[in-house]
């Protein structure tokens, strides 16, 4: 982490549906969009072509923004890491580092998977490439106690099932990337799908309807 504590990035707002009140951190923003910050997150991936798991870490519940929530590692793209796809990556690469402690030495190993930015009703906004990275031989995560406080190993199904469970808190643009993941049996298959393909922009909308917010995706009616 640089430049003091910064916030962590998912794009969008919390839930297991679209019928949720956004979370932490996420509050409705009646005025003016604020200007989302750039951002970069790492699915960390192993099971090569024998199954496929993931990795996830668990803020501190004493974070600000998004306190206890599991999330993918990844944070706010630094000043001094430029502009670009080479500040994203060099971005993804640091916050691996000082999340999981998982170094990754070449940039160009990340795939990249998708973009999620924050919906323009909520007032703090990310704009978060997310990649896809092979776990390095050798190497085994392992969170620092103070920024993260937790990690698992999980499939795609199992994490959606603690969620749905209650005994983890994931916010929607994981939940949403997790049912994507869910279709993919190996590492092997989802790296195959995911280099060369184009990744479009996705952004949230979040629809008052008395006490509920709707969260909506591109396609979904009334978006």
């Amino acid at each position: 982490m640089r430049d003091g504590e910064r916030d962590q990035p998912q794009g969008g707002a919390t839930g297991s549906g679209r019928d949720e009140r956004p979370g932490p951190g996420e509050a409705y923003n009646p005025g003016a969009p604020v200007q989302p910050r750039q951002a970069a997150s790492v699915i960390l991936l192993r099971g090569a072509g024998e199954g496929l798991e993931l990795l996830l870490v668990r803020r501190t519940p004493h974070a600000r923004f998004m306190g206890g929530v599991w999330v993918f590692p990844g944070g706010a793209i630094d000043s001094g890491e430029g502009d670009g796809e080479a500040a994203q990556r060099a971005a993804a690469i640091r916050e691996l580092s000082e999340e999981a402690g998982v170094a990754i030495e070449d940039p160009a190993v990340l795939v990249r998977f998708s973009r999620w930015i924050t919906p323009e009703e909520v007032k703090i906004r990310f704009d978060t490439h997310f990649f896809l990275a092979v776990l390095p031989a050798g190497q085994e995560p392992r969170v620092d106690g103070e920024e993260c406080v937790d990690m698992r190993w999980c499939t795609p199904a199992q994490a959606l099932a603690a969620h749905r469970e209650g005994e983890i808190d994931l916010v929607f643009p994981t939940i949403k990337h997790l049912e994507q993941l869910e279709r993919f049996a190996t590492v092997d298959e989802l790296l195959r799908y995911a280099r060369g393909r184009e990744v479009l922009p996705v952004q949230p909308k979040v629809v008052l309807e008395g006490e509920v917010a709707r969260i909506l995706l591109p396609g979904d009616a009334g978006y």
